[in-house]
């Protein structure tokens, strides 16, 4: 069974659009909110979406499909990144968690782009705090299955005989 890459990059982004609208169902009807890592994760996935929907409208040929599969894979290993900070934080003993800081909207207005990055990557204690858990995992556990997953399946939509032009 072939189907072709405009269907393949909008299963993409299809699957960012339900991740991004379960985050806000998280934030908005949970109050679940998100710390500043939790908010980059997002921006990877919208990225992704962004990216998966270009080449949903455009319907690349073999190189195009390769090259939007290569941006979502590079954005999918961003994020991953990301989300293994938050990770890494959320399991460290509770006496090295560093302390939390500003707000990201305060950092943004108050540095530079460069030096709000710097915090952000650093982390505080609101990013290694877990209010939610599903089978046990964390939200940032999941993002690291999700950011994997969609690095798969871009590995997999760049170079498989699955997926035909046109």
């Amino acid at each position: 069974m072939n189907i072709t890459s405009r269907t393949g990059f909008l299963l993409a982004f299809i699957a960012s659009l339900g991740l991004i609208g379960t985050a806000l169902y998280m934030q908005h009807v949970m109050h679940l909110e998100p710390c500043p890592l939790c908010i980059f994760q997002r921006v990877f996935v919208m990225a992704i979406g962004g990216v998966a929907l270009l080449g949903t409208l455009h319907n690349p040929g073999r190189i195009g499909r390769a090259l939007y599969a290569a941006l979502i894979g590079l954005l999918s290993l961003g994020g991953g990144a990301v989300a293994s900070r938050q990770v890494w934080l959320q399991h460290l003993p509770a006496d090295q968690v560093p302390e939390c800081g500003p707000s990201l909207d305060y950092m943004l207005e108050a540095f530079p782009l460069n030096q709000t990055l710097q915090l952000v990557f650093k982390g505080s204690g609101e990013c290694a705090v877990v209010d939610w858990t599903l089978l046990g995992f964390s939200i940032a556990e999941w993002m690291l299955v999700v950011f994997a997953g969609f690095l798969i399946y871009a590995v997999i939509l760049a170079g498989s005989r699955l997926f035909k032009t046109s």
